[in-house]
């Protein structure tokens, strides 16, 4: 599609690929916030409550393997098949975890989700790059923010009247129509995109992928570990899945990511940074409105919402501002907003600051996250060698994927550590014991009246999920 043809995210030629990709984009935003929805209805259904972390943790090591075998193909044989068989592999997922029988066949229901949803985003940037110019690509990173939106707002509601009418099954199963239908629309425009006709270049090997993948396992279960009584073993752990997954990250990104070389190198970089500041901190948000500082789940929902529109509206304004600001100036901006945010989030936690000065610094956080995160994806297509889109692409995803779950498991090793500093301090230690010998005469509640209302508060939500498993 050449830019003197194509006037429009809309127009003809464009038309099938924009909705398609939105669709796409759209069912694995709905799957992503229903399955954290209904995920403590199966886990009491299923049992297994064991593996109820490792329902996230397949999802996510599945993805990554998904974005390299993705990006891959894409420049080998064209964005269409690897498309094909990330939906494929995403409803087969649905599907078996719809089905399954025990936590243990959800868990891999979920992997294959994770290998399936993982295609989806590198193939989606590979195609953007080939088929679309510089002024109609920032558009549609904006448009493809929007379509979180929906989902944002009424998926998790949604998903919760669809388990309590049908039951938890039907929030996975009833997402197989949209898929076949996304396909539909999406499959015939990335076919007539083909094969990209430069020469074959090095590419991702699946092998690095897994080796990548075990590593990052290893060092999200020694920050656990460390954060609690098994500080050696935990460093062990960590140690370990450097050893194993650095060599192989390295060979994944382009030469020079780790020590920011100027080009693409800098901005796989960039991303992964981005994502790891904000996500770290996204994920505790609504634990600390709820549990620090005693606010409804609806209140903690506040903050969710406004950071998803704010991130849409940044989208929008980065798409606007692109012609006049430069990518690397959009995304300082937006990452000192990010922080900006975050550090108003961290002062709300303080009894004597309102609640809604959260609310309205997480909502600043999403405005500058959408600010930074479409620039990126764009000056990757820009810096990306000319064929080779999916294999940029893979690595942006990997820095996505990579830093998002190293800044979760950063910010739960600083939640726990602080939990067992107040479960330890001021005679809160007895209150463990207590959840499992008095939990059911409600000795628990006389534990966490105290002027400490931050560590004692995250002591109590660690208690009760304790006190959940003795139950």
């Amino acid at each position: 599609m050449g830019e003197g043809r194509l006037r429009g995210l809309w127009a003809p030629q464009a038309r099938a690929l924009t909705v398609g990709l939105v669709l796409t984009v759209t069912f694995v935003a709905s799957e992503a916030l229903a399955v954290v929805t209904v995920m403590p209805v199966a886990a009491r259904d299923l049992g297994g409550l064991r593996l109820y972390g490792w329902v996230f943790s397949a999802f996510m090591l599945g993805s990554v393997v998904g974005i390299v075998v993705a990006g891959r193909e894409a420049d080998r044989r064209g964005p269409a098949i690897p498309f094909m068989a990330g939906l494929a592999l995403f409803g087969s997922g649905l599907a078996v975890a719809g089905l399954a029988p025990s936590m243990g066949v959800l868990v891999a229901g979920r992997v294959l989700q994770g290998v399936g949803a993982g295609a989806i985003p590198s193939v989606a940037y590979a195609a953007i790059g080939r088929s679309l110019p510089g002024p109609l690509r920032a558009r549609m990173m904006a448009v493809l923010s929007t379509a979180w939106v929906a989902p944002g707002l009424a998926g998790p509601a949604l998903a919760a009247e669809v388990a309590h009418l049908f039951g938890w099954r039907w929030v996975f199963l009833g997402l197989l129509p949209v898929v076949g239908v996304a396909g539909s629309i999406a499959v015939p425009a990335l076919i007539r995109l083909g094969r990209p006709r430069t020469a074959r270049a090095p590419e991702h090997r699946l092998t690095d992928a897994v080796r990548a993948a075990a590593g990052a396992t290893m060092v999200l279960a020694g920050l656990t570990l460390a954060a609690g009584a098994g500080a050696g073993a935990g460093a062990g752990l960590i140690v370990a899945g450097g050893i194993i997954g650095l060599p192989a990250l390295r060979r994944l990104v382009p030469a020079g990511t780790l020590t920011a070389r100027p080009g693409l190198p800098a901005v796989i970089l960039s991303r992964g940074l981005l994502t790891f500041a904000f996500f770290g901190a996204d994920a505790y948000v609504t634990l600390a409105i709820t549990a620090v500082r005693h606010r409804s789940p609806l209140v903690a929902g506040v903050a969710v919402t406004g950071a998803t529109l704010a991130w849409t509206a940044g989208a929008w304004a980065q798409a606007r501002l692109g012609d006049a600001w430069e990518g690397r100036r959009l995304v300082r901006a937006g990452l000192v907003i990010v922080l900006a945010g975050i550090a108003g989030m961290a002062g709300a936690l303080q009894p004597g600051v309102p609640v809604a000065v959260g609310l309205a610094a997480w909502t600043v956080a999403g405005l500058g996250m959408g600010l930074a995160y479409a620039p990126t994806s764009l000056m990757m297509l820009r810096e990306a060698p000319p064929g080779r889109e999916g294999w940029a692409s893979a690595s942006l995803n990997l820095a996505d994927v990579l830093g998002t779950a190293i800044g979760i498991g950063v910010g739960g090793a600083a939640v726990a550590a602080g939990a067992d500093i107040a479960c330890t301090s001021d005679g809160v230690g007895d209150a463990q014991q207590s959840c499992a010998q008095g939990g059911r005469t409600g000795e628990r509640s006389r534990f966490f009246q105290s002027r400490n209302g931050a560590r004692r508060a995250f002591a109590k939500a660690r208690c009760d999920r304790e006190f959940l498993q003795y139950k």
